[in-house]
């Protein structure tokens, strides 16, 4: 998977850019992460900042659209295809500054290694 695909949403997931996903609970494959507290529907650039609350001591994650599996509108839960483990390995992330170029390549090359990532 190439670091600008991990940027998008797979079809399969059920993105509709209609819907806010904003406070959807996120479902790693092992248990819950967090909550979206915002979100990016920039073309090519879309992804979800997650809160993950006391699970990682108030850390917020960011997590590009291609990790996301699917959704589930009526429970309001988004699932991703990545361990809670492999989010807490991700790199910081610093919601005070920018997603430069030099960010967005980190998180993408972290999360588009992965053995099916997309």
């Amino acid at each position: 998977m190439s670091i600008e695909n991990v940027w998008e949403y797979r079809e399969e997931a059920g993105v509709s850019e209609s819907i806010e996903l904003v406070g959807y609970k996120v479902e790693a494959t092992d248990g819950h992460v967090g909550s979206v507290s915002a979100e990016n529907n920039d073309v090519g650039n879309n992804y979800l900042v997650v809160d993950t609350g006391p699970w990682i001591f108030g850390k917020e994650v960011l997590l590009p659209a291609g990790t996301v599996s699917r959704i589930d509108h009526d429970q309001h839960k988004i699932f991703i295809n990545r361990t809670k483990q492999e989010i807490k390995d991700a790199p910081r992330f610093h919601p005070s500054g920018p997603l430069d170029e030099e960010r967005r390549d980190e998180v993408g090359g972290y999360y588009a290694h992965f053995p099916g990532a997309m």
